[in-house]
């Protein structure tokens, strides 16, 4: 993943020191030296991005209750961090708010909406006017987290809407679990016809463009490209999960 963030999405090569190899019995306070400083907070975002996928999503389906009350030790746990932490961990606790938003607006879709592919923007993005208004002030890792991974998650729903795709969100996720891989993976051929493809391939360019610039701007704006180059590379991820093996799909 560490590779991927910087020489397909940021167009710089790792640094020496986030390549080296961590031996055996090597003390953990040795450890921070093997990743630079500037990389701790962009590859834990990138960490975060991937937490739904293997942890929200299977859990929403059987409890999605249980998943929305997940946020308050969330959120408890990030501001305590935030008050108490010092350094890097501060840092971290303002990451958390910012994952907080996006946890709890995934939990709200999938657990409850998750058939009415048109409300999931609207309820991702119900902690947008927050994230806006904390750039300006202390929740600035907050905000650039939750809007980095919030325009991934409109640019996915963007292509999939353009494409036609739209109709068979709800079918697949309604149909049996015998018959939707079948139906996930006729999605996902529809995808590589000429059209598509071309959409698929302007948007990608366009978000590692914006991926390239927020990383130049520095600051809170690397987790912020951090944030939605995960997303793209999980987009990618999923596509090819859909086409050679639609079973194994946390979509489904």
């Amino acid at each position: 993943m560490d590779n991927f963030l910087h020489i397909q999405v940021l167009g710089v090569p790792p640094t020496l020191s986030s390549r080296s190899t961590v031996l055996p019995g090597t003390p953990i306070a040795a450890l921070p030296a093997a990743i630079p400083a500037a990389a701790v907070l962009p590859l834990t975002a990138a960490l975060l991005v991937t937490v739904p996928v293997f942890l929200q999503a299977p859990w929403v389906r059987t409890g999605p209750m249980g998943a929305v009350l997940f946020t308050l030790p969330l959120m408890a746990l990030a501001l305590l961090l935030e008050r108490r932490g010092q350094g890097r961990w501060q840092q971290l606790g303002v990451l958390l708010v910012g994952f907080s938003g996006s946890w709890l607006g995934g939990c709200l879709f999938w657990g409850w909406f998750r058939l009415h592919p048109v409300m999931h923007l609207p309820i991702e993005a119900f902690a947008l006017p927050l994230a806006v208004a904390g750039l300006g002030g202390r929740w600035r890792l907050a905000g650039a987290f939750y809007l980095g991974a919030l325009l991934g998650t409109a640019s996915t729903d963007g292509v999939i809407a353009a494409a036609g795709l739209m109709d068979l969100w709800p079918r697949v996720l309604n149909a049996p679990l015998a018959e939707a891989p079948l139906l996930l993976q006729t999605a996902a051929i529809q995808v590589l016809h000429p059209w598509p493809m071309a959409l698929i391939g302007l948007t990608a360019s366009l978000l590692v463009l914006i991926c390239r610039r927020l990383w130049v701007l520095g600051g809170p704006w690397r987790v912020a490209a951090a944030a939605l180059g995960t997303t793209l590379a999980v987009d990618a991820l999923f596509l090819g999960a859909a086409l050679l093996a639609p079973q194994l799909s946390g979509l489904i």
